[in-house]
């Protein structure tokens, strides 16, 4: 196994079946992935299983979506290393920031295999926040974004094994794109990269290349964003939190067609429309 130059992926030896043909040998170039420990001023907080790409953008992100920090002045620096393990983040926050958070981790009570670390009770699964200033898109915007988000992806078309989470402009242009392994982490990404470049959330919508979440819906409203447009199915927890707090969200968004599963500026016309059947 050898990695490329930018490390991003790596080659390996695959044998190819196929009904009634010689087996083939051949190359084979697969996403990487690597443990990435994010350290917050000196004391270990998470290990994620990440690409190695835009690791700044990411810990920026991640730091905002799990309320590590309110704003992005809270992080007064990101330092990225890597060692034979793995990589290791370290982030400078805010002391008041990282005294709430050696706080949060001695009342953690940890189980195995929990859906969302961190948390000792059901109620703190569903964290509070703030309802979001709702962006509409026509659906030929939608369209437009779906018809370019490919051309956006060079690991997806590489290896077919990475997410894609892209903001996109009022007019469906394509303006970032952040990839990963995991779909949350591709969003964090580009969460952090919206950050860093200044962008108002209220000035176009993010679109990924994967189901829409409970957890990608509340990064989504975290981040402030008004619009969420996935490429597959949301969930139930997904839909009731995009109700709650005014998230336009769109699932399934294919070449052609789309399903709106909540859109304030409608609500009421469906409502009307459902009691009529």
């Amino acid at each position: 196994m050898s990695s490329s130059a930018d490390n991003v992926t790596t080659d390996v030896d695959v044998v190819i079946h196929r009904d009634g043909s010689p087996l083939q040998y051949q190359h084979d170039n697969i996403v990487v992935e690597v443990p990435v420990a994010l350290v917050y001023n000196a004391v270990s907080h998470a290990v994620m299983m990440t690409t190695p790409t835009d690791l700044e953008d990411f810990a920026l992100g991640f730091s905002l979506t799990e309320d590590i920090i309110e704003q992005a002045d809270d992080v007064k620096f990101t330092h990225v290393q890597a060692n034979k393990n793995g990589i290791t983040v370290r982030i400078m926050i805010a002391e008041d920031k990282a005294l709430a958070l050696r706080e949060k981790r001695r009342n953690t009570v940890a189980g195995s295999s929990c859906g969302i670390c961190g948390i000792e009770s059901l109620k703190q699964a569903i964290r509070p926040l703030k309802p979001v200033q709702t962006v509409n898109v026509s659906d030929d915007v939608i369209q437009f974004a779906l018809k370019n988000i490919e051309q956006h992806q060079p690991i997806q078309q590489t290896t077919g094994a990475a997410h894609a989470a892209a903001w996109c402009d009022l007019d469906g242009n394509i303006i970032l794109s952040r990839e990963d392994v995991g779909r949350h982490n591709a969003l964090d990404k580009l969460i952090g990269a919206h950050i860093k470049a200044g962008l108002s959330p209220h000035e176009g919508f993010a679109l990924v290349t994967s189901r829409a979440s409970y957890e990608m819906v509340q990064k989504s409203i975290r981040a402030g964003f008004g619009c969420l447009i996935a490429v597959s199915a949301p969930t139930s927890l997904a839909v009731e939190q995009a109700q709650q707090l005014g998230l336009k969200l769109i699932g399934f968004a294919r070449d052609g067609r789309h399903v709106i599963y909540h859109d304030p500026s409608t609500q009421s016309h469906q409502e009307n429309a459902h009691k009529a059947m």
